[in-house]
């Protein structure tokens, strides 16, 4: 397995440092936006988001007339993270305290929970947590103006979605326009990994946004110094080749692959029993813990083993219960999960997420990664690892796994993007001799945000928009470098902002476009410093970065990587079938396309001394000989 990603961190310590009132650093950033009616908290998997919560809810319960706060979370087993809480020993002014009757995230059904919520809403109780379903429910039998003056707090938001017949987008939408509800939505991740998004642009606008990135919260840990992600291909059946990839030294999650996808067997408890024997071998379950025990090959030792697959109520609550209570690194080695173990599954002591499977969603993809980014003592290094079907030349579905596979390195890249310190970027004058601050880079021609809008975009979505647009089959098909880049920057990617933010005027588009490219390149570059200059590496060779500008930068495809990487971690016949693939894809030209590519097709004929092949090796050629098809084909339409 090759690791497409490694990052190294700086261990300040930062992110987990507590203030005088006990907030960590995401907290106590998310704390500041207290008073807004509609807050929006973006951060990743183990920042301290629920904590946050509590904080911010008890603010409002004490200082902003809220009569209660109910905390919806989209599975039981998440609901434990907002247990009652002491916090007034660290410095708050009050503590999270939750009543067992108002905790509806324990077994039982439906109408018995529609049945305690309602009764909270007619007492003098303060807090309920509840689950998503519960939520829903609730609201398809009261009016809106319930939920005046209530906290409405929406663990893992980016289940909410906007199309219509999202109940739980529907009721966020409706409690907005006909209630005084307080909103507090929080996620790891904005993007859902569909073509629907979370919520429409004017909804959407009416949200403070807070926004605590990877990068922030792993380089302020102090023991986890690095984290690895790699992917890793298989043929035939992977439990023929788990072993590859599974050290049972390190404490690990294993997410087998939906029973739906091409890589499952299709029998979940028997491609469980296969990991049991990969591991060594089956001794015993022991009944009071749910815990499962297997002696390891080689040495005998005893691997504890967590089966989250099996789906009997009254087992999978005793494990659930016994991983809840977990203290020290010795008490568990392996849990094996199907759905479970994503979202707000906290394991501190997990060394390495490995994942069967491919996943087209980041939102997944930074779920999963976050079940092993905990700081924990027993860990300097976490690993995130995807155990990947190869494609077959032979398999009439090749296509598929070949737009899966790039949805995967996509993914990964928007990750390194993610877990990459934050450049900001300045318009440079020519007349500009003031020193640079730290983290800034001065771009000539460059556009700078002119309304509050496209700063909120760049400040906070800046990450989900790049997860956007890199599945994009369009820019998918560009990475492969059949499309001119000045195309994919200055076309491609202003569409998808359009259509993803309607409400933009086309110069605010233009400034969040350059934004998008600019980051995307530097991110993916190498600088290197010589000296006091500082250089960038931009298509094979070293530039100044006081030289840098906005036209040089769009005459570079951000995502080039994607196929650069690729290229480096699978086989030639892989690659191969990927640009077959690609090639094969026919993207029908826009007159805008065409446009750009004129004077490069009379500069290719000028240089070359002869027009661009359709048959050449060259994928841009063919592209500017499919142009002058094209265009000679209009000049016949317009009889010219």
């Amino acid at each position: 397995m090759i690791n497409l990603i490694q990052v190294n961190y700086a261990q300040t310590g930062e992110s987990t440092s507590t203030n005088h009132m006990g907030m960590r650093q995401m907290q106590a950033r998310a704390f500041e936006s207290r008073n807004s009616q509609y807050l929006l908290i973006k951060a990743p998997p183990a920042s301290g988001k629920s904590r946050a919560l509590m904080f911010i809810a008890l603010d409002k319960l004490f200082n902003q007339g809220i009569k209660k706060s109910i905390i919806a979370v989209p599975e039981k087993s998440i609901g434990g993270s907002f247990d009652s809480v002491q916090l007034t020993k660290d410095g708050f002014f009050s503590d999270w305290l939750v009543e067992d009757r108002n905790n509806l995230c324990t077994p039982g059904g439906d109408p018995a929970k529609a049945k305690a919520f309602m009764r909270f809403l007619q007492s003098d109780d303060k807090i309920l947590i509840c689950t998503h379903s519960s939520l829903r429910s609730v609201y398809q039998q009261i009016e809106d103006n319930a939920f005046d003056n209530i906290l409405i707090a929406i663990d893992e938001f980016h289940h909410v979605s906007s199309d219509c017949e999202n109940v739980l987008g529907d009721l966020l939408r409706s409690v907005m326009i006909n209630s005084s509800a307080h909103i507090l939505a929080m996620t790891g991740s904005y993007f859902r990994g569909d073509s629907v998004p979370v919520l429409l642009p004017e909804e959407e606008s009416k949200f403070t946004k807070v926004t605590f990135n990877y990068y922030e919260q792993l380089n302020g840990y102090t023991y986890l110094k690095s984290l690895g992600i790699g992917y890793h291909f298989y043929q035939g059946r992977y439990t023929d080749a788990i072993n590859e990839v599974l050290d049972t030294n390190k404490k690990t999650i294993i997410h087998i692959p939906s029973p739906n996808s091409n890589e499952s067997t299709k029998d979940k408890y028997d491609e469980v029993n296969a990991i049991y024997d990969a591991i060594g071998e089956y001794q015993y379950q022991e009944s009071a813990t749910g815990v499962h025990y297997v002696k390891r090959h080689g040495d005998g030792k005893i691997i504890k083993v967590a089966d989250l697959v099996w789906d009997q109520d009254d087992d999978r609550s005793t494990i659930q219960e016994y991983l809840r209570s977990i203290k020290s690194v010795d008490d568990m080695d392996i849990i094996i999960a199907l759905g479970m173990a994503k979202e707000g599954f906290d394991w501190a002591f997990c060394e390495h997420a490995l994942t069967i499977g491919y996943r087209g969603s980041l939102t997944e993809i930074i779920q999963i990664i976050g079940r092993c980014t905990r700081d924990s003592s027993n860990k300097s290094h976490a690993q995130f690892t995807n155990l990947i079907a190869q494609p077959d030349a032979e398999n009439d579905d090749v296509k598929i796994a070949v737009n899966n596979m790039l949805k995967a390195i996509t993914c990964s890249l928007l990750m390194e993007q993610v877990l990459a310190p934050n450049f900001k970027f300045k318009t440079k004058l020519p007349d500009d001799v003031d020193a640079t601050p730290p983290g800034t880079m001065k771009i000539s021609g460059f556009k700078e945000p002119t309304s509050k809008r496209t700063k909120d975009i760049i400040e906070s979505d800046l990450a989900d928009l790049k997860a956007a647009i890199l599945q994009d089959e369009k820019i998918i098909a560009a990475s492969a470098g059949r499309i001119d880049p000045e195309v994919v920057n200055k076309i491609l990617i202003p569409k998808i902002i359009q259509v993803k933010y309607p409400d933009l005027s086309a110069a605010e588009v233009e400034e969040v476009r350059q934004h998008v490219v600019v980051d995307s390149v530097v991110s993916s570059a190498e600088v290197k410093q010589e000296g006091d200059k500082k250089f960038i590496r931009m298509a094979d060779k070293f530039i100044n970065i006081d030289d840098l500008h906005i036209d040089l930068i769009d005459t570079i495809n951000p995502f080039q990587k994607a196929f650069e990487i690729l290229s480096k971690s699978v086989t030639v016949n892989v690659l191969k079938l990927i640009q077959e693939a690609i090639e094969s894809t026919r993207i029908s030209f826009s007159p805008e396309e065409a446009m750009l590519l004129w004077p490069k097709i009379k500069s290719f004929i000028s240089e070359k001394g002869r027009e661009p092949n359709l048959n050449a090796a060259d994928l841009m050629e063919r592209r500017l000989a499919e142009c002058l098809v094209y265009l000679k084909e209009q000049r016949r339409k317009q009889g010219l």
